[in-house]
């Protein structure tokens, strides 16, 4: 097979899956490359998707859509928007074409930014390095890859994404975007070691359902994994030396009383792990209160955030004498994130008072307060949202993102914003030791809505193929973008769902037919809860933790809460009144909402995981154990049939029926009168979440691709 080629002026190097234009490089899946190889080989020709499908699939079975994503994808690196279509040609009924001139390298020769063509195009500089040989154990199966880098990545990183901080003496540009990992698995929670050597990070194997932590050599490109089948993980340390990893694990409690899962520090030695896995040491054990975010501070401690109860505080945990200490906490506040400054010896919080208020305080390890301040939001940033920002070389300045926004946070406590948006989410910053590189999480989630019988046989799941659900279920919302929290409208035949498919989380509406926006939220918009009215004529949902009413006429109503709402679960329109999650004095509590008069009443000292509410008024709902229980008498019942059948995959009521999902992905319906447990079927692993039911059809959110990598931008002083 032709290894290398041009296609226009973009040059192929299908070795390296790898598309080169000027001085940018993208990583593109193999399959997605494998098509273009096939299409390239008959260029001008019409193929059809039987003829395309069988010559890169011949070996699996998969649906049309696996092939549509992939044209999708070439066109994306091309900067093809399918409407032009001056790459590759959509012949309705027919197949595709590829239309560019194709040019077959026969030279063998790697590719340098000097052989690339100049044409008017702008994009970023970046060197592509020839290979370096491997430290001392390489992963032999990391050059697999998937998309790394989009068209729209290009202009991000061109000259004029310049990610302005501020203009000032200090300021400086990003003046190259370079993808560190590109595998089909997700990636995330990545740091440098402390001399910048290397990189470390979680990697998700999906299929496999395995967690391990890995280490990247950032210039051999060399990968090691460090671990082997971990459960979940949170952030990770270094010691100062850098020969210790340390890191908060979740693991299932044997005799859960107050917590579902267990937290235990964790220590890891590193020069070991690069050699070959390793098992890591628990160090110290949380049964009755949660750990995370641990960060190693000067003289051997590690600071921490510890929540017991409900709330959090940071505290300072000595490695040599296995004691804890407080370093900040108060029963006025409640610590929300925290960085800590090698330089500086510093720690940044940042915290809500009980009267709604965030501040950033700078404090000493030893629990010395330095300053306090309110943060200023600008309009940029939801009033409610809450930030994590991390040290940055410029002078007594944060920076955090929102996803697809990047800001500063001064230690006076003002925001402004330093970047262009960008295509895909950047999240948790972390600086390079020398300050001149930035280590973020980028990345998306397809999630498709699917229907399905509950009535009658189970289906077969077959977890081999990725594109199984395809086949298995009724797809009736997909894009290449996440879907969800779908619900039917009452007594019609419309859907309401939330989706990113416009590049915003939105809410959409759906007759089957025809799909049209009903919101118009600001960039970065999380939802989180969405429900009709009892006419079918309205939606309800919670848009950055404010409550939004939407008309299918198009009209909005706003119900300004002087409490942020976490999270919507449930809509009785008749009665103006709604379920949810709220955050009072800076704690989450479960209460309802009379949205008439714009008041609450707490039900719950602590928040739920999800709640309904029965026709005859009682609430059913899931506590932090996922146990199901049942308002309406003296005290709340616990429903002792469903102790074992709780999860995060939500439950739905329908006449007189719970429906839910337990651990082990069993559909199961619990007859409320006649205390009955029937389980349905067992669902795929890659179920997010069952979101309603009507009679015998059930709505599920299926997760199609999860995809998180680390991406590293080299800054420009």
């Amino acid at each position: 097979m032709q290894q290398q080629y041009w296609v226009g002026d973009f040059y192929i190097d299908l070795s390296r899956n790898q598309i080169k234009y000027q001085d940018h490089t993208q990583t593109l899946a193999p399959k997605a490359l494998a098509v273009l190889n096939v299409l390239a080989q008959h260029q001008g020709k019409v193929l059809s998707q039987d003829r395309l499908l069988d010559a890169v699939w011949h070996d699996v079975i998969v649906s049309p859509n696996t092939l549509q994503r992939s044209i999708a994808q070439l066109r994306k690196a091309f900067g093809d928007d399918g409407k032009e279509q001056v790459f590759i040609k959509t012949h309705a009924k027919q197949g595709y074409s590829l239309e560019a001139e194709v040019t077959w390298d026969n030279s063998n020769t790697v590719v340098t930014n000097n052989h690339l063509p100049l044409t008017n195009h702008a994009h970023t500089e970046q060197t592509i390095s020839p290979e370096l040989p491997a430290t001392p154990r390489q992963n032999k199966s990391a050059g697999k890859h998937k998309i790394v880098l989009t068209a729209l990545s290009c202009c991000i990183a061109l000259g004029a994404i310049a990610l302005i901080f501020h203009p000032d003496p200090q300021s400086f540009n990003v003046e190259k975007l370079t993808a560190l990992t590109a595998t089909d698995n997700r990636e995330n929670a990545g740091i440098y070691s402390p001399k910048g050597d290397y990189v470390v990070f979680h990697r998700y194997e999906d299929r496999l359902c395995i967690n391990n932590i890995w280490a990247k050599h950032t210039q051999t490109q060399a990968e090691f994994q460090l671990t082997q089948q971990l459960n979940s993980n949170g952030t990770h340390t270094f010691s100062e030396d850098g020969k210790t990893l340390y890191f908060v694990q979740e693991q299932d409690c044997r005799k859960p009383i107050t917590q579902k899962q267990c937290y235990q520090l964790m220590s890891l030695d590193f020069a070991q792990s690069l050699i070959s896995p390793q098992q890591p040491t628990s160090i110290m054990e949380c049964k009755h209160s949660r750990l995370r975010s641990p960060n190693w501070m000067a003289g051997g401690h590690l600071a921490l955030l510890q929540q017991y109860q409900a709330r959090w505080e940071l505290i300072r945990y000595t490695i040599e004498t296995k004691e804890s200490q407080l370093i900040y906490g108060s029963e006025n506040e409640n610590v929300i994130s925290y960085a800590y400054s090698t330089q500086e010896n510093l720690l940044a919080l940042t915290t809500i008072n009980t009267d709604g208020e965030y501040h950033l305080q700078l404090v000493t390890p030893a629990g010395e307060i330095r300053s306090k301040v309110a943060i200023q939001y600008p309009q940029e940033v939801a009033k409610y949202r809450l930030i994590s920002p991390s040290f940055s070389p410029l002078d007594e300045k944060l920076v955090f993102s929102t996803g697809r926004q990047f800001f500063t946070l001064s230690y006076d406590g003002d925001i402004e914003k330093v970047s262009l948006p960008l295509d895909e989410p950047m999240g948790s910053p972390s600086f390079h030791p020398n300050g001149d590189r930035i280590l973020v999480i980028k990345g998306f989630y397809d999630r498709d809505i699917a229907s399905l019988q509950i009535a009658g046989s189970a289906p077969e799941v077959n977890e081999a193929h990725k594109d199984h659900h395809q086949t298995q279920f009724n797809i009736i919302e997909r894009s290449i973008s996440s879907e969800g929290s779908a619900v039917f409208q009452p007594n019609g035949k419309k859907l309401a769902f939330r989706s990113q498919r416009s590049g915003i989380d939105q809410v959409w509406v759906s007759d089957g037919k025809t799909t049209q926006q009903l919101s118009n939220f600001a960039m970065d918009n999380y939802i989180d809860g969405l429900a009709w009215s009892q006419d079918g004529k309205r939606i309800l949902t919670n848009a950055n933790k404010e409550l939004y009413q939407l008309s299918l006429d198009g009209t909005s109503q706003h119900f300004p809460y002087t409490v942020p709402i976490d999270q919507l679960f449930h809509w009785d329109s008749r009665k103006h009144t709604a379920l949810a999650n709220i955050r009072v004095a800076g704690l989450l509590k479960f209460a309802k909402l009379n949205l008439s008069e714009l008041t609450f009443t707490v039900l719950k000292d602590s928040p739920v995981n999800w709640a309904q509410r029965m026709s005859n008024g009682h609430i059913i709902y899931t506590d932090q154990l996922d146990r199901f229980w049942q308002t309406g008498g003296i005290e709340d019942t616990l429903i002792d049939a469903l102790v074992a059948q709780g999860s995060d995959k939500r439950f739905v009521l329908d006449n007189n029926h719970i429906y839910g999902i337990n651990e082990q992905f069993e559909l199961w319906r619990y007859h409320l009168e006649q205390q009955q447990l029937t389980k349905l079927m067992t669902l795929p692993k890659t179920l997010d979440y069952l979101t309603d039911v009507r009679d015998s059809i059930a709505l599920i959110s299926l997760r199609i691709n999860a995809k998180k990598e680390l991406v590293e931008l080299t800054l420009s002083q």
